[in-house]
């Protein structure tokens, strides 16, 4: 027969396995909940309409729904939304992380990660403007903002005069 102190031991050794197998399952259930809100938060699909009776009949979608004819032949793939900000004069003509010059007047970018000359179609939700930019530099490294614009981008959605704003990404795939 074991011991009082051996005993005991094992009873211990018992309650710190339990305590490790409900952090476990704690965890195991923390992951469930945060892949069924990542399943249920997906964008829904667009709404149709259908026209006519019949045979024949027309499927119908609002115009802000329709993709861009610029942009229709590229694959995209979407990338996430965040804040985004501009910059503009003060760095004119310093060298970007690719190499270039830096110029305000194109249409390019600066992320974190994604590959120097990937192209980024950059869109507005607050007023339905996009523009199609170029990553040739690195940034933003302040703040919680995932994209810095060049003035000329900046302006073709609309972000002159707030500065900052919420932004919808998508890496346009060739």
């Amino acid at each position: 027969m074991p011991s009082r102190r051996e005993r005991l031991r094992v009873l211990m050794r018992l309650k710190s396995q339990r305590q490790l197998m409900m952090l476990g399952i704690a965890a195991l259930a923390l992951l469930a909940a945060g892949l069924a809100t990542a399943l249920w938060s997906r964008e829904s699909p667009r709404d149709t309409v259908r026209l006519g009776k019949g045979g024949v009949s027309v499927e119908a979608m609002a115009p802000e729904a329709l993709p861009d004819p610029g942009e229709a032949t590229a694959a995209s793939r979407d990338i996430g939304s965040g804040e985004a900000s501009y910059y503009g004069d003060e760095l004119a003509g310093n060298p970007t992380a690719s190499g270039e010059t830096f110029d305000p007047a194109k249409l390019t970018a600066a992320h974190r990660t994604l590959p120097l000359g990937s192209r980024v179609r950059v869109t507005n939700p607050a007023n339905g403007e996009s523009v199609v930019v170029r990553i040739n530099d690195r940034g933003p490294f302040h703040g919680n903002r995932v994209i810095d614009l060049s003035f000329a981008a900046a302006r073709e959605i609309g972000l002159l005069s707030s500065g900052v704003g919420r932004v919808r990404m998508a890496l346009l795939l060739d």
